[in-house]
């Protein structure tokens, strides 16, 4: 079986290895400079295609000797929106285990690994992270002898039941896997607690960590239900965030309630312009500066002003989801305990999640707003955390709550400043019919190109599909829940 890859067991191939840039492919093309300087612009674009390849190399693990081309022609330079640029140069360094991407108008960027926190962007300046990096060991019973969800053993329906087409669904998921611009690399059905069908494609596997973008933002969401529920968050949804720099007297952020971040309701003035503003891969671009620029994202996010008033309407920025962390790392720390582990603790050991690597900036601050990697056996067991109502089934015997009751309807729940009723508790909502295929009681963890996990309770149901796609990647998810659901038969 396939594993994820640390540092400190990677095999080291070469000292350097180096790829110059080549002729034009698709994806290459040259920026404007617009209103700000265009070298600044190129090294941004470069900090974050630094990441790609370093994440891409070390973190999904693939082929040592080929991956960091099969990455670039792959992963960044087949879509337009990375901006790779065909006079870039890049370097991968195995025994660093650091990128670089340079260019001769703003020299280089580059990306270090750091095992199981994985890669980080390195601001300008600095040439290591500023924390120690830890091993964080996966402390769930071996798969291999351990019983379904937590296991492996006994994963499948055999023989399906009654009430399923098999033909139908079978037929669902080639089609899914036969659109090919859609780039499908993982696609899982879970009925009525088993698998019914999967599918990968060549090189990924149900172990492989992928990027999983902004799913990591339900994951914000359970790290905090998890921690209120083990009594280590001593506030509620209800009460003021405890973020030391809202404090002071005036300060109108003390109104901000753990509730207004979850639904990313805060009111923080944090600008987000979408990937395609001519201004988006600068500093001005608050939403997306975090994957680029190699700042400190915990105080990026908290010290924003505010320009609505908390609750008043829903906007979608890396602010709330990045508060919601900060706080959970304060709270933590405050009892003496590993941020950096803490996850695995509180939430992946609990449920038999083994391959999530959740990526820091240089300060050891999770990114779990878009930098977030995850298998799609790891987010099957996320998404049956939510369908079971934050109750898991031990090996045991036993029930293991590890969300507060009650949790999976906040968070299932339109935000009461989403006027499209589409968003809940950073979690996506089809109240409003966002997905016309799907029933009404769906929601969905969702990232960047198309990465998903659906949880639907009427059916008894979660799906999962990861890999980058450009297209229309809604009305592609609409049809798969669409034909998934209507091979049950409900």
């Amino acid at each position: 079986m396939p594993t994820r890859h640390s540092w400190w067991t990677l095999p080291v191939l070469a000292t350097t290895v180096v790829t110059s840039a080549c002729g034009p492919e698709p994806g290459g093309q040259v920026m404007e400079s617009g209103a700000h300087d265009r070298a600044d612009v190129r090294g941004n674009v470069a900090g974050m295609a630094a990441h790609h390849i370093c994440a891409g190399v070390f973190v999904v693990g693939r082929d040592y000797e080929r991956s960091p081309e099969e990455v670039v022609a792959q992963d960044i330079r087949r879509f337009d929106i990375f901006k790779w640029q065909d006079d870039f140069d890049y370097a991968v360094n195995f025994e660093t285990r650091t990128v670089s991407v340079s260019g001769e108008d703003f020299g280089t960027r580059s990306a270090e690994y750091n095992g199981d926190q994985g890669c980080t962007v390195l601001p300008a300046g600095l040439e290591d992270v500023t924390f120690e990096p830890q091993v964080v060991e996966r402390l769930s019973p071996d798969p291999a002898v351990t019983a379904w969800p937590t296991g492996d053993v006994d994963a499948y329906h055999d023989p399906a039941p009654a009430e399923v087409d098999m033909g139908a669904l079978e037929g669902a998921l080639d089609w899914t896997m036969a659109q090919a611009e859609h780039n499908t690399r993982a696609l899982v059905v879970v009925y009525a607690g088993k698998i019914l069908g999967e599918r990968y494609a060549p090189g990924f596997t149900r172990n492989t960590p992928q990027i999983s973008w902004s799913q990591g933002k339900s994951i914000s969401s359970a790290l905090v239900g998890a921690a209120m529920q083990a009594g280590h968050l001593d506030a509620g949804l209800d009460d003021p965030a405890p973020v030391p720099e809202w404090q002071a007297e005036g300060d109108p952020r003390r109104k901000i309630r753990i509730r207004d971040i979850l639904n990313m309701s805060s009111g923080l003035d944090f600008v987000n312009l979408g990937w395609r503003d001519s201004l988006s891969w600068t500093h001005v671009d608050e939403h997306r500066r975090i994957y680029f620029d190699g700042i400190d994202v915990f105080e990026h996010a908290v010290n924003q002003p505010m320009d609505r008033a908390p609750g008043e309407i829903f906007r979608y920025r890396n602010s709330d989801p990045l508060t919601a962390n900060y706080i959970v790392r304060e709270a933590v720390e405050a009892r003496g305990e590993n941020w950096l582990a803490y996850p695995q603790r509180i939430l992946f050991d609990r449920i038999g999640a083994r391959n999530y690597v959740l990526e820091t900036d240089a300060w050891g601050n999770f990114i779990i707003s878009g930098y977030d990697y995850g298998s799609a056996w790891d987010w099957v067991r996320f998404g049956l955390l939510h369908l079971w109502d934050g109750v898991w089934p031990t090996p045991n015997g036993e029930s293991d709550r590890i969300l507060p009751e009650g949790w999976v309807d906040f968070i299932s729940t339109p935000a009461p400043g989403a006027e499209l009723r589409d968003y809940g508790g950073l979690f996506w909502v089809n109240r409003g019919g966002a997905l016309p295929r799907a029933p009404e009681d769906a929601f969905w963890a969702a990232g960047f190109m198309g990465q998903y996990t659906v949880i639907i309770p009427s059916y008894d149901l979660v799906i999962v599909r990861l890999g980058p796609s450009p297209g229309d990647i809604n009305a592609y998810l609409s049809d798969i829940v669409g034909e998934v659901t209507a091979a049950i038969g409900r």
